[in-house]
């Protein structure tokens, strides 16, 4: 499995940013979970149901990288994409519901 030196950085840049992101994510959904973010009535199921997509996504965008005889560095970019996508997705739109005032 060959990954070139720009490929590891930005799979490590990637990677790093969805982390924090995430951590993000959790907290404002925690915080709804106790009254202190606004969140929507479904925001539980929500984060439940976006997991099985994502992983679901991931793995096809890896499968098909696969086949297509694509490096290490681009299947692993590629399964990444569809958590990062929804980990900086979900960040922009729990900010934007802001805290319980």
């Amino acid at each position: 499995m060959f990954v070139t030196p720009f490929q590891a950085a930005r799979l490590s840049t990637q990677t790093g940013v969805m982390i924090a992101e995430a951590q993000m994510v959790i907290a404002m959904r925690l915080w709804g979970m106790a009254g202190l973010w606004n969140v929507t009535p479904g925001e539980t199921l929500r984060m439940v149901q976006e997991k099985t997509e994502a992983v679901m996504q991931s793995a096809a965008l890896a499968s098909t990288a696969m086949l297509r005889g694509r490096d290490g560095g681009a299947v692993a970019l590629a399964a990444l994409q569809p958590v990062r996508r929804r980990t900086r997705a979900n960040l922009r739109r729990l900010q934007a519901r802001g805290p319980k005032l």
